[in-house]
């Protein structure tokens, strides 16, 4: 099959206008230039798609049936010519983007970079704070999107979320640790050790709720919220810490080791993502973003993204 586009349009203007002679007058051309696209159409589709009488042109079955995908085939291809005509880099606008402090440091530099590079004439107005005030942010229309740990989110009748990405839970270990010889680890047997919390992004209450369903307290040493921190002590002996996979690196700053295993409980696993406001319209900007986090996401070979409706 090699219908043209040229001869889709015509037989959508034919039976329209139910009358070559009158397809003519929209058309602006010749009647024998639409009787022949309408035969080679109908040769092509082996089909006949209208009855002739004189008083002009009626549908067969056949064609109703393909005058409606006529008209998709218009609207597919008007879509594609409006896609490539527009020019990101002339896309002018605002994005009003919310970020966790956590979400910050470990998504928001590439992503803001690609963003600027794609589209460099839309404002970009960044709000960093906590993820329950940039959920009332969200559902006050006051942001766009936010980049947060959308398993934590809480207004899940307002908000819609799409994961990028899914951390599980490691324990973070000094390079000396007798644990190490274990190829996993229960929490039970860290019960006793010295740990260090984060307080970034409510790291820390979600830890200390694995400890709670285990039945057990964990000896918290210190709270911080330095991930930098958090390494050094770690790496220089001080205590254990229990973080998300993707915050781990094997070197503190001042050139320590540290070491990670798998824990042998079930956990919940973390999910990195962006949230807006449910039923509401993104903007082309926040369309345009949320295409930039889902190539990131692709790119570090993290799962496929989905949206999800957030339930209650």
């Amino acid at each position: 099959m090699s219908f043209s586009f040229r001869n889709v349009r015509y037989f959508i203007a034919v039976a329209e206008a139910e009358s070559v002679t009158r397809a003519t007058q929209t058309l602006n051309i010749s009647q024998s230039v639409i009787t022949e696209a309408i035969k080679s159409l109908e040769a092509d589709l082996g089909v006949p798609l209208f009855q002739r009488h004189a008083r002009g042109m009626v549908l067969t079955h056949a064609g109703h049936q393909f005058l409606r995908h006529a008209h998709e085939i218009l609207a597919v291809v008007r879509n594609a010519q409006q896609a490539l005509n527009a020019r990101p880099d002339a896309m002018t606008g605002q994005l009003n983007l919310g970020v966790t402090g956590l979400m910050s440091g470990y998504f928001l530099s590439y992503l803001l970079d690609r963003f600027r590079r794609t589209l460099p004439k839309v404002e970009v107005r960044i709000v960093e704070d906590e993820r329950g005030y940039l959920e009332h942010l969200l559902v006050n229309g006051e942001l766009d999107l936010a980049i947060v740990l959308t398993s934590n989110i809480e207004n899940r009748l307002a908000l819609e979320v799409e994961v990028l990405q899914v951390a599980p839970w490691r324990i973070w270990l000094p390079s000396n640790h007798p644990l190490l010889e274990l190829g996993s680890i229960n929490l039970k047997e860290i019960a006793n050790e010295a740990m260090i919390m984060l307080k970034l992004d409510e790291l820390d209450d979600n830890t200390t709720a694995f400890w709670r369903a285990a039945g057990l307290k964990p000896r918290v040493a210190m709270r911080t919220q330095s991930v930098e921190a958090v390494r050094s002590l770690v790496a220089t002996g001080a205590g254990l810490s229990i973080l998300p996979e993707m915050l781990y690196r094997p070197w503190s700053l001042d050139g320590d080791r540290l070491e990670v295993r798998p824990i042998q409980e079930s956990m919940p696993v973390l999910e990195i993502g962006v949230a807006w406001r449910r039923g509401s319209p993104l903007s082309e900007a926040a369309q345009n973003f949320l295409l930039i986090a889902r190539e990131f996401a692709r790119s570090r070979g993290l799962p496929a993204a989905r949206i999800e409706a957030a339930k209650s």
